[in-house]
């Protein structure tokens, strides 16, 4: 990764998170290889080019309903028509004929409109005896069929690239035809947790030794963004070792991330390992929970150091590796879903500072969803964020909220998996 310019911050001045990733925007090495995958693997995939219609959908004009395809003028006001009925036309059984004066044909809901016809009557208003079919009742306006390209024209851009295309995204270039899609490679990113007191989920403990969540937590974040992830277990405090470790994981990945060594301890030693074989670009974040985050390099690949406590390590990743992750990969206007929503509490923080709360949703006056922190917050708790719906997300210049201030929520489902 480029060098950042020279600036006047310190480096200790706690970095904004708008001007952090305004820093990055410009220097991330981003995925350009491209591959060719069946509509089945798209989703989620990132487009490397525009995905176009390559012919109408509808692909020919059709029936809306069951019922009987005629031909206008031969609706007499005042009467009641007596038709011949002369064929059916059902989906994947056209009528081969043209419809002529006087004539009907029984069609079925998706057959393709016959030829000479501009009206389909419902089976409802339609009584028949032999090879007749006479239409009783009144005849509404409308026509009941479906134009040929009324939902999508051919050479209509579907979607730009850089889209992550969802299920129904898949469904309608399926509909139009789409085998395959072009699409970037994934993203490798491998990752680490740092810590002598961890354990593998499943190992006996000794003394002060905790079971190790970060890397279970990680892929559940990383999964959805089309992200290749590979787990390179627990870095022990050595300084070499978690050096040597790195250097071989960015030899094969494009993105490291790691959990853990990022505050000022003794034992931690991620800031320092990373400033000797590389670049520590942002230090710290202007976040709460996730102040100590690094961005740097190793060896030439991006590393993203994330704090140690689970919470504040997701917190970090969502306002932080999220949109780095997304910037790599290929995405374009990756934006999160963000809602305004009335607070449900009251609420006094630092200025300066963009905080983050889990939170909920309740009921508030008039049936209007409110949102409401949890009352547990600590970074290092993690049922906190298993019972949260949300985050509460409050800017650097906001102070004070008050029941009733609109603030923005952030629903934890668009990145946990």
């Amino acid at each position: 990764m480029a060098r950042a310019a020279p600036d006047d911050r310190s480096a200790d001045r706690p970095v904004r998170l708008a001007e952090a990733l305004e820093l990055v925007r410009r220097q991330l090495p981003l995925v350009r290889e491209q591959e060719q995958v069946g509509l089945l693997e798209a989703r989620g995939r990132i487009l490397a080019a525009p995905l176009a219609a390559p012919v109408d959908l509808p692909l020919y004009d059709s029936s809306a309903m069951d019922g009987f395809a005629v031909r206008s003028e031969d609706l007499l006001p005042g009467a009641v028509p007596s038709l011949k009925i002369v064929g059916e036309a059902a989906a994947g059984h056209p009528f081969g004929d043209i419809l002529s004066e006087g004539e009907a044909v029984r069609i079925l809901t998706g057959g393709r409109l016959p030829d000479g016809a501009d009206r389909i009557i419902e089976q409802e208003l339609c009584l028949t005896a032999g090879d007749r079919v006479y239409v009783r009742g009144e005849i509404s306006a409308k026509d009941n069929w479906r134009r040929r390209g009324e939902d999508v024209r051919a050479g209509t851009q579907l979607f730009p690239a850089g889209h992550r295309p969802r299920a129904q995204d898949v469904t309608l270039a399926g509909a139009l035809g789409v085998q395959h899609v072009t699409v970037f490679r994934r993203l490798r990113v491998g990752l680490f947790s740092t810590g002598d007191e961890l354990r593998e989920p499943g190992h006996a403990l000794r003394g002060g030794q905790i079971w190790d969540a970060n890397r279970l937590l990680l892929p559940g974040l990383l999964e959805p963004l089309a992200c290749d992830v590979r787990d390179y277990g627990i870095l022990q405090d050595a300084p070499r070792e978690i050096e040597s470790a790195l250097l071989a994981a960015a030899r094969d990945c494009d993105l490291l991330i790691t959990t853990g060594g990022m505050s000022v301890g003794t034992e931690d030693h991620m800031r320092a390992v990373i400033g000797r074989r590389g670049s520590l670009e942002v230090w710290p974040l202007a976040i709460k929970p996730g102040r100590p985050v690094g961005l740097g390099d190793i060896d030439d690949c991006p590393i993203l150091a994330l704090p140690g406590n689970p919470t504040a390590a997701a917190i970090a990743f969502i306002a932080f590796g999220h949109p780095i992750v997304s910037m790599m990969a290929g995405v374009q206007n990756d934006q999160p879903l963000l809602l305004t929503l009335p607070a449900g509490f009251t609420f006094e923080k630092k200025h300066g500072v963009r905080q983050f709360l889990l939170a909920d949703l309740a009921r508030g006056a008039e049936g209007i969803s409110v949102a409401i922190p949890l009352a547990q917050q600590s970074p290092a708790m993690l049922s906190p964020l298993a019972q949260a719906r949300g985050l509460i997300v409050l800017p650097e210049a906001c102070t004070i909220v008050a029941p009733g201030d609109p603030v923005m929520f952030v629903p934890l489902d668009a990145f946990l998996r």
